[in-house]
């Protein structure tokens, strides 16, 4: 589209409109990190109560929920349930304008709120910057804010929606039919082994303790790394969501004196791992090959 041409002579302006995009895509996972798993949660009990045959009013499945979905109702205050007007809402200003304070209310807004959008902006920016003008950027960012939203869904419940990673992957899938970031090849490969080995690792780990050391959510997102970067990148996100897990894992039970039986949750670090493989991986990779001399 010739109204975007510019940005493939600016790469600077490419990066600030990302950007941009990315603090309004950031308010936006607010949203779905709050509410899908809800949606889910509410769902399986409908499932349940279904199957076994209770009656829905009364355990108010009747239409007395209202209608909760990533659009509706509008966004209220958690605390006075006062509406949020769309000039409150402005990503990461708002929270600065009102002080983190609900404007009806003055109870404070979670300072977390205004952190994923300015991450989620700044994450956007850099893809931009990495990848320039080009398909490459619009479908990393694609993948660099679904993992944003799975990584806090994870941290919040510890639960990894299929809906968000089996389309990721099958569009992985695709994607490799065009060798955008990897060939049909390394991803076929990748998408089975990146679920494989972890499925192994837990059953293995299992056999060992009679403990559960991960979940299947995790198994589904290696393997969407590995449908969209490809078998080759797969050890280095394990290695790095290892390491990188095992230091924070080691700081929250030291510092905050969490239960050590205390399940943490993995999926951000294989998140972060995965989105550094993405921008850095190739890189990465050939320091690896080079310092060990093959």
């Amino acid at each position: 589209m010739q109204q975007f041409d510019i940005f493939l002579y600016s790469p600077a302006l490419c990066t600030i409109f990302a950007g941009f995009v990315g603090l309004l895509v950031g308010s936006f996972l607010n949203v779905v990190i709050y509410r899908l798993p809800v949606m889910m949660q509410r769902g399986w009990r409908r499932d349940c109560i279904e199957y076994l045959g209770l009656d829905a009013q009364t355990y108010g499945l009747s239409g007395q929920d209202g209608v909760f979905n990533l659009v509706l109702p509008l966004s209220r205050c958690p605390n006075c349930r006062a509406p949020i007007k769309p000039y409150q809402n402005i990503p990461v200003v708002s929270y600065v304008l009102l002080k983190g304070q609900c404007a009806a209310c003055q109870a404070p807004i979670p300072l977390r709120y205004p952190l994923v959008e300015a991450f989620t902006g700044l994450a956007s920016a850099l893809v931009a910057w990495h990848f320039g003008y080009s398909a490459l950027t619009a479908f990393a960012l694609l993948l660099t804010w679904s993992l944003i939203a799975l990584s806090f869904i994870d941290i919040d419940h510890q639960l990894l929606p299929d809906s968000i990673i089996l389309p990721l992957m099958w569009l992985g899938l695709l994607l490799s039919l065009s060798g955008l970031f990897t060939d049909a090849h390394a991803s076929i490969i990748g998408a089975a082994a990146g679920y494989l080995v972890l499925w192994s690792v837990y059953h293995l780990f299992k056999l060992l303790t009679g403990k559960e050391g991960m979940g299947y959510g995790d198994f589904k997102l290696l393997a969407l790394l590995g449908a969209w970067l490809g078998w080759q990148y797969l050890p280095m996100i394990i290695l790095l969501s290892s390491l990188v897990g095992a230091v924070f894992g080691t700081l929250m039970i030291v510092l905050s004196r969490q239960d050590r039986n205390k399940p943490i949750p993995f999926g951000p670090y294989l998140a972060a791992a995965g989105w550094i493989a993405l921008l850095w991986g190739k890189e990465i990779n050939q320091l690896y090959l080079s310092t060990a001399g093959l």
